[in-house]
């Protein structure tokens, strides 16, 4: 736990310094309103990151997951287009559509022994061919009034100077209850010591008497279970369903947590910590946007995250097999 906290900390002051410097370039980077917004915008990314927390605290990694949202954006688009506008009903469809596909994942994982990202790279492609065969590529609107209504609640309502009335958005509340939920597996749960426990050695783990291939599933479930929640998020903010909306959205996702100080090889990693990494990976984003810096600066910004983390995880790795070796020796 200490470990957990003396890491986070400097997550912290690296966003509170990259949000001073980016107010310095532009001072309504500090706005309320500009917060709220950055807010709305990633809550997406927020949610979704929440699951592949869990994956990647497993040693696994999961490059389906846009492909995921997607397909299930498009599910639940069509449901509430052509079969109901109900939003609990709809919101089911989501989850359980998001859920369905996590399984499969889990279950290649862990039955068939095929490594995650082999796995995940082959049920992207799928998934996303039959999704883009489906709609063509082509935009679904028509999405029924009272969604369209309730994406656009808004609470906590705050008044501003100049008269108006603003609020956090609705969405808001999936969040809370994934990050919640998330903290809640990871601390409090058998499941998820075993979490913990298959990252940092697989066969120590199962010593323990952990059900490694039980655990591998449910994860993989689980992290289905929030793109759900974040495809359901995303609909009711934008209002419509863009098959290629979240084309080349993994690799965020999986930089966001690893600025959260979440390992690549498994074991280390937590719910505040990932919350931190994506308010860092937002406000990078914002301020290059505000700073009128050309966009492909994101792409490369991504790149340099993913790669340098690896590489810092393989260097620990390699310095702490060096000391054990030294101990065996002696």
């Amino acid at each position: 736990m200490g470990v957990q906290k003396i890491k986070e900390l400097p997550i912290l002051f690296v966003l509170i310094g990259i949000s001073l410097v980016i107010t310095i370039a532009n001072p309504s980077f500090a706005t309320l309103e500009n917060v709220l917004d950055l807010l709305k915008g990633n809550l997406t990314l927020a949610i979704m990151a929440l699951g592949m927390l869990v994956v990647i605290l497993t040693g696994g990694i999961d490059v389906s997951a846009a492909s995921i949202i997607t397909a299930v954006t498009v599910t639940t688009g069509y449901f509430l287009i052509h079969i109901s506008s109900n939003l609990a009903a709809a919101l089911l469809v989501a989850v359980l559509t998001g859920t369905v596909m996590g399984l499969v994942n889990g279950l290649l994982v862990a039955r068939l022994k095929i490594p995650p990202i082999v796995t995940t790279l082959g049920t992207m492609s799928i998934i996303l061919g039959i999704v883009l065969y489906l709609t063509n590529g082509n935009w679904m609107t028509g999405i029924p009034e009272n969604f369209i209504r309730f994406g656009r609640l808004t609470i906590l309502r705050i008044p501003l100077k100049s008269g108006r009335v603003i609020g956090f958005p609705v969405q808001s509340l999936f969040l809370i209850v994934s990050a919640a939920l998330t903290w809640f597996l990871l601390k409090r749960t058998v499941t998820g010591r075993g979490v913990y426990a298959i990252g940092g050695n697989l066969e120590s783990a199962e010593r323990m008497g952990f059900k490694s291939n039980r655990i591998l599933v449910f994860v993989y479930a689980y992290e289905g279970f929030l793109i759900g929640l974040a495809a359901v998020s995303h609909t009711s903010i934008m209002r419509q369903v863009d098959p290629n909306a979240f084309l080349g959205f993994e690799m965020q996702v999986i930089a966001a947590v690893v600025l959260g100080g979440a390992s690549t090889l498994g074991g280390t990693g937590s719910v505040s910590g990932t919350l931190l990494g994506v308010a860092i990976f937002c406000v990078i984003n914002n301020g290059l946007i505000l700073m009128k810096i050309p966009t492909f600066w994101q792409k490369i910004v991504v790149g340099i995250i993913i790669t340098g983390s690896i590489a810092i995880d393989m260097a620990q790795k390699k310095r702490l097999e060096r000391k054990q070796i030294r101990v065996d020796v002696e």
